[in-house]
């Protein structure tokens, strides 16, 4: 055990150290595990077990036997009792001081942990709120609805996976994407009552026998579809467009949407044809009240955000309609 001045790193802990930690000028080379509580005021059991778990590495023995441990101890201890504050577990406290994992990268991961427990929380609030404002009967409805959401990111895969299966025959890879994105939206980040109804009830439709039937109740529709789909991307940005600003239905999306039709169809836009398309889109699942009641519970799910394609739908046809009107007139 030596005596001499006692190394810049202890000498700095000395001198920025608070009430709990050592408060004199440090000289020694080595210091004892009673040492090190006395200057730090963690148990000796406390130290003792982080020695054991890797945290403290022993600098030398005693003639003893006993454990001597550097002037590095100190700042490891300081280090260790900052991050236990933010109830950091000892096996990733191990990761950081061993240069396993960076500071940054533990605060990242934790953070990220954190966030995560957040939305959970905010979705249990949200499906407790909406059991308790409900009468008897209805609470136990929308457990019922509520119990089919219980781990958020399988939710999402759940409604992912059952989008993929159903339409990856029917579209473009590129198409599919968008619309499974637009089926299978991600969990209420900030959930209210209804959105968290409306969320769990997506999983309910899904599983009901038949639900998906539509996609073969309207073969006329889909036989032209992958076509179709290659063509609509114009249509449906001044779809969403007109929609938004709550224009009458019409004008040059109606026109695109037509435009779409003939190409995928290699038919001509000729009143006859849009005659023959208005019959064929007023009978599609455009108007399937299973697709409607989907629709709607996506965009209460996702407060609007995403476009509510049934609703799309009716507007291009009844802008279909009045185009047909005007030429007739």
């Amino acid at each position: 055990m030596g005596t001499g001045a006692g190394p810049p790193l202890s000498d700095q802990y000395a001198r920025t150290s608070r009430a709990l930690e050592v408060q004199e000028t440090v000289t020694q080379d080595t210091w004892s595990i009673g040492e090190l509580a006395a200057g730090t005021g963690l148990p000796v059991k406390t130290l003792r077990y982080y020695s054991d778990s890797g945290l403290l590495p022993v600098a030398a023995r005693s003639t003893g036997g006993h454990r001597r441990y550097g002037p590095e101890a100190w700042e490891r201890i300081r280090l260790i009792r900052r991050l236990r504050a933010l109830d950091t577990p000892i096996a990733t406290i191990t990761q950081v001081v061993t240069g396993e994992r960076t500071l940054g990268e533990l605060v990242a991961a934790e953070l990220e942990a954190v966030q995560e427990r957040l939305v959970e929380l905010r979705w249990r609030e949200a499906t407790l709120k909406s059991l308790d404002d409900c009468p008897g009967e209805e609470r136990l409805r929308r457990l019922e609805i509520l119990s089919r959401v219980q781990r958020l990111p399988q939710a999402h895969r759940t409604l992912t996976d059952h989008w993929y299966r159903e339409l990856s025959g029917t579209m473009p890879k590129p198409r599919l994407d968008i619309m499974v994105a637009m089926l299978a939206p991600a969990p209420p980040q900030d959930p209210v009552p209804a959105t968290a109804l409306a969320y769990a009830e997506l999983h309910l439709l899904i599983s009901t026998p038949g639900f998906t039937s539509w996609t073969q109740d309207h073969d006329e529709e889909m036989r032209d579809g992958p076509a179709f789909y290659a063509e609509i991307d114009e249509a449906a940005a001044l779809t969403a467009a007109a929609l938004a600003q709550g224009l009458p239905p019409g004008g040059d999306a109606v026109d695109a949407f037509v435009s779409a039709h003939v190409r995928a169809r290699r038919e001509s836009d000729t009143p006859a044809f849009r005659a023959h398309l208005h019959g064929l889109v007023s009978r599609s699942s455009g108007f399937d009240p299973r697709l409607q009641r989907y629709w709607a519970l996506v965009s209460t799910a996702t407060a609007g955000r995403v476009l509510n394609m049934t609703v799309a739908h009716r507007w291009l046809t009844d802008g279909l309609s009045r185009s047909i009107a005007a030429t007739n007139t």
